[in-house]
């Protein structure tokens, strides 16, 4: 049976709780702040936080970069799409493997192409009562607020690197 590689299991020293600690921070942050501007769906951002924070800047920013525009995109394919056909499951199938084609014709990281089919299964396949658009733009705040606190909290709080034992 394989065993995980030593640098993806997590550690409870030291340094695995100040992680912990930062990542929790900063997932506190971004949902007090959704809920301030009073974003329906405000645990989006703290999920964002959750999935974007890395050890570094520079991996955080390329996980939100990615993050950023595949929610973009499919905020507003969600926004077109369950405006005029709402919660239309062939045509939710057609607008994810478009999204896939577009996120492959602008040469984005196929992680872009899963945060757009997610913000749009989520913008016409659950329902809301309010318009699609309206839902989409919703999200994609949400998950703005998300990154820019993950970004935000990566640049004034690195994570020290591990001393090797």
């Amino acid at each position: 049976m394989p065993t995980p590689d030593s640098a993806d299991v997590m550690k409870l020293d030291k340094h695995g709780v100040i992680h912990l600690t930062r990542v929790t921070t900063g997932a506190l942050i971004s949902l007090l702040i959704a809920q301030l501007f009073k974003l329906p769906e405000a645990y989006w951002a703290a999920i964002t936080t959750l999935v974007v924070t890395q050890s570094t800047f520079g991996a955080s920013f390329r996980i939100s970069w990615h993050r950023f525009v595949g929610t973009a995109i499919g905020a507003a394919a969600g926004a077109l799409l369950g405006t005029y056909f709402g919660e239309n499951l062939f045509i939710f199938a057609a607008g994810a493997f478009a999204l896939g084609i577009l996120c492959s014709a602008l040469h984005l990281d196929i992680a872009a192409y899963r945060f757009s089919g997610i913000t749009l299964a989520i913008t016409m396949l659950t329902a809301h009562p309010k318009a699609a658009w309206i839902i989409s733009l919703h999200r994609f705040f949400e998950v703005s607020v998300g990154i820019v606190v993950a970004l935000a909290l990566t640049a004034v709080w690195p994570e020290a690197e591990a001393k090797p034992e």
